[in-house]
């Protein structure tokens, strides 16, 4: 899958990665040789590795996927894409969900789950949301254990707090940091068992006959070689795809949808894609700056008791949920902000006001401390007066189709888990899910791959024929390095999270999405006039490398959202604005030879227990928090 840029952001392409290697390979037996000659038919030089197991992606998933794997006996070789560390799971600020019944003793896992069915609008896999729910309070006393530093109330218990459209208070925290705190303690847990890891490389295609998977192929992006993984098993954890979009709260050159390009490619399955999910809160306005436009404004200052008003000092949420106000599901939270700024009632930036500043100053920084810094820093102060803030691309709830048991994908030796995948989330996520899933379902999949390997897995078999397909990729590798067309992969990028922007965003209708879908055909007859300016070292060409895996996720999406013509959770159709009960079924995406194919499937049904706690519709009044 040599593919082609992540999203623009004014980058040359020609600049040089710092040097920071830390491959620590202690505990797995790598067979390593250096082969291709890059004199001969364009080659690239390339080293071979072999492993039991790799772990594409480093964040919490791909990091609980591998500890479990090394407690069991298994070096699994964790590779990223970023330094070690520098994963997108340090994004996720507010906290991590799990019934533990800290301040509302009443709260329990069926009623965790019901809220999950509820928010997802009855999209989700029954079994993928009650695996969740079920252990994660479990999940939480591990990392505790494991020394992650939570919020306590004053009698020593893991404080928690509320979370949008949750019935009970039970989001775990470490302040406004807890994504950050948690990936640390992970890898510290990691490090401790001598886990494997080769930062800074990045994979770009599976060796996959459509059957099963063989190994993988990339290269290192501060050497310039090749890198080919033998192995026969392989788990994706390289997140979602919300920073194809315009405005997202992703670093340009993460969650652009590589994960799920790459099982599409070999194979695999994706469900769901047209739910993506804006977040209500990003920041917005010229007082900070292009770098900080879309960035993530923490549901937790919501959480907290920030409440939402438009330009003309009206807190209009009590138009749009007169109950639970601010903390409402996050997709009616965008629907309404939006709203307001289309009937002209935002501000001069097209966002509104968030503001906490009613809360005690003292309060606000125990509590945002993260945010209290980052606004300080642009020269706002949150404990006196309001944000800015507009809805920004925030999550996809749609990838890879997995047993939510095994991470099987249905290829054989091919696992996925984490943002890589779909069903936890139906059509539109939980706040505070989204870590859960990492550590609930990472230990589930840890769990069953080690139990898969084989003593035959320590030396696995590349087939010549799988051989040849790595050696293509290295050569088109070359060859895209090499590219001196007349368009920067960052231009096409930016076109392109303009074109979601603008046909497949927060509101959306037929005759958009067919727009959307022209416009992406000419932007893949342009990918051939590529320039890529420098070698593989540079941020140009993992720019290339991205761009087609982005193009191949947007289509999928755009095809999808054309397909379902209803409105349900985070996909708003405003040509089909309700809900219809015959469309209560996901969208399967496969590749054929023809292009992609879309099936429907019917959703299952919750457990006993959980129908139980859906039908005591549980919900959250907001007004008794004031």
């Amino acid at each position: 899958m040599t593919k082609t840029p992540a999203n623009g952001n004014g980058t040359t392409g020609d600049e040089r990665r710092p040097t920071s290697h830390d491959p620590s390979t202690a505990g797995i037996e790598n067979r390593i040789e250096t082969e291709g000659d890059p004199g001969s038919g364009g080659g690239l030089p390339y080293e071979t590795v072999t492993t039991p197991v790799l772990v594409v992606g480093a964040g919490a998933a791909g990091a609980r996927v591998a500890i479990e794997l090394a407690e069991s006996g298994i070096d699994p070789l964790v590779i990223g894409k970023r330094d070690h560390g520098d994963a997108h799971t340090t994004w996720a600020a507010g906290g991590i969900n799990a019934a533990l019944g800290s301040l509302d003793p009443e709260d329990d896992w069926t009623i965790h789950a019901a809220d999950t069915f509820t928010e997802g609008h009855h999209l989700n896999d029954p079994e993928a949301v009650e695996l969740t729910t079920r252990e994660m309070p479990d999940r939480i006393r591990e990392l505790e254990a494991w020394g992650m530093p939570f919020d306590r109330t004053a009698d020593g218990d893991i404080n928690q707090r509320y979370f949008g459209a949750q019935s009970y208070r039970r989001t775990c925290f470490v302040g406004d940091r807890t994504g950050e705190a948690m990936l640390e303690t992970l890898i510290e847990r990691a490090q401790a068992l001598d886990v494997p890891y080769r930062e800074n490389v990045l994979i770009t295609r599976l060796l996959s006959d459509g059957e099963r998977v063989d190994g993988a192929v990339g290269f290192d992006m501060e050497s310039g070689e090749g890198l080919l993984v033998r192995t026969n098993h392989v788990v994706l954890a390289a997140g979602g795809f919300s920073a194809l979009y315009h405005r997202h709260s992703s670093r340009d050159d993460e969650n652009n949808g590589d994960g799920q390009a790459l099982a599409l490619e070999a194979g695999a399955r994706l469900v769901d894609l047209e739910f993506v999910q804006f977040h209500p809160t990003g920041m917005v306005g010229d007082r900070y700056g292009e770098e900080w436009d879309g960035r993530l404004v923490t549901e937790a200052v919501r959480g907290e008791g920030g409440r939402l008003y438009n330009a003309q000092g009206e807190r209009f949420m009590e138009r749009y949920s007169p109950d639970q106000m601010e903390l409402d599901a996050r997709d009616v939270v965008a629907r309404a902000i939006a709203q307001e700024v289309r009937e002209g009632r935002g501000t001069d930036d097209g966002g509104v006001f968030l503001d906490i500043s009613h809360r005690d100053a003292a309060y606000i920084r125990e509590r945002l401390p993260s945010m209290v810094e980052r606004f300080e820093s642009l020269g706002v102060d949150i404990t006196a007066e309001p944000m800015t803030v507009a809805p920004t691309a925030h999550y996809t709830m749609g990838g890879v189709d997995i047993d939510f048991r095994t991470g099987e994908t249905g290829v054989d030796g091919l696992y996925a888990v984490g943002e890589t995948v779909a069903g936890v989330h139906g059509a539109n996520r939980l706040g505070g899910n989204s870590l859960a899933e990492t550590v609930a379902i990472g230990k589930l999949v840890g769990d069953h791959v080690a139990s898969a390997v084989t003593d035959g897995d320590a030396d696995p078999t590349v087939t010549d024929g799988q051989r040849a397909l790595a050696e293509r990729e290295f050569g088109a590798l070359r060859a895209l390095a090499d590219s001196d067309g007349s368009v920067a992969p960052t231009a096409l990028l930016a076109e392109l999270g303009d074109l979601l922007w603008d046909h497949a965003g927060i509101l959306r209708d037929e005759a958009g999405l067919r727009e959307g879908l022209a416009t992406l055909a000419d932007l893949r007859t342009r990918t051939a006039d590529l320039r890529v300016d420098g070698d593989l070292t540079s941020k140009s060409v993992e720019y290339a490398v991205d761009l087609s895996a982005s193009l191949t996720v947007a289509e999928a999406m755009l095809q999808a959202a054309l397909e379902r013509s209803e409105s349900r959770g985070a996909h708003y159709r405003t040509d089909a604005p309700e809900t219809d009960a015959d469309w209560r079924a996901n969208l399967v995406i496969a590749a054929g030879t023809d292009g992609l194919s879309i099936g429907r499937r019917g959703v299952g049904e919750p457990s006993p227990a959980v129908r139980e706690a859906l039908a005591e519709g549980y919900e959250l009044d907001y007004h008794h928090l004031e």
